[in-house]
């Protein structure tokens, strides 16, 4: 309801939707050579694993993590990963959530869920199979 009431939100929300619900669980990476990372030791040669879904609920990055915040700024989340690896379709995919929630604020006064969620079964993926939902209109 605040982000329906505030519009000029809708920017930050949807930063912090992505935090939420990063669409990849986890990349694992070959160290190229040594380093040392956080105090801690990786060889050329092993496998690095980052876990998005636990980097945007960092303690050291996020104050209060755990709570959803659409006023949060700055929100450096990794949802779409970062430098070289950044997601190519990152504009695209804020473009579309933008456009989504402007439409549905101008159309439905609310949802509820119609039946359980299913999520996808996948290690590399964070997505659903199906959300069913009533849609209340203006």
């Amino acid at each position: 309801r605040e982000l329906e009431r505030e519009p000029a939100l809708l920017e930050t929300a949807i930063e912090e939707m992505l935090r939420w619900t990063t669409p990849v669980h986890y990349f694992r990476r070959t160290a190229t050579r040594d380093v040392e990372f956080a105090g801690k030791k990786i060889r050329a040669g092993q496998k690095v694993v980052l876990h998005y879904t636990s980097a945007d609920f960092d303690e050291r990055v996020f104050a209060e993590p755990f709570r959803f915040e659409i006023r949060r700024d700055p929100n450096p989340h990794v949802a779409f990963g970062w430098g070289e690896h950044f997601c190519l379709g990152a504009k695209l995919a804020r473009l579309e959530a933008r456009v989504f929630w402007e439409e549905f604020f101008a159309r439905f006064s609310g949802f509820e869920l119609a039946g359980p969620v299913r999520r996808m079964r996948s290690n590399l993926n964070n997505s659903h199979k199906e959300i069913r939902v009533r849609l209340a209109p203006r």
